[in-house]
């Protein structure tokens, strides 16, 4: 039995939404990709905790987010400070 036109618009729009999901857990698993690479560099190195704590304090203005970061910024302050120390 043929399907409808409204069966076929129904199929494809729940075709659709699934490829849209898709996308959004593929671009969610990219960003916790960059962002795990970036803290793991920034920790490693004083200049890019630096960079990276000025960044994050710039650019995350929601105050639950910025609770969230406290405990990430004060390490990467820390890395960043040993470079100042002689």
């Amino acid at each position: 039995m043929a399907r409808s036109i409204d069966q076929q618009i129904a199929a494809t729009q729940a075709k659709l939404a699934r490829l849209k999901e898709r996308q959004k857990a593929s671009e969610t698993r990219r960003k916790i990709i960059v962002g795990s690479v970036a803290i793991s560099n920034a920790l490693k190195d004083p200049e890019k905790a630096r960079a990276l704590a000025a960044l994050l304090r710039r650019a995350v203005t929601r105050e639950v987010d910025q609770k969230e970061l406290i405990g990430l910024l004060e390490e990467l302050d820390g890395v960043a400070a040993k470079a100042e120390r002689p």
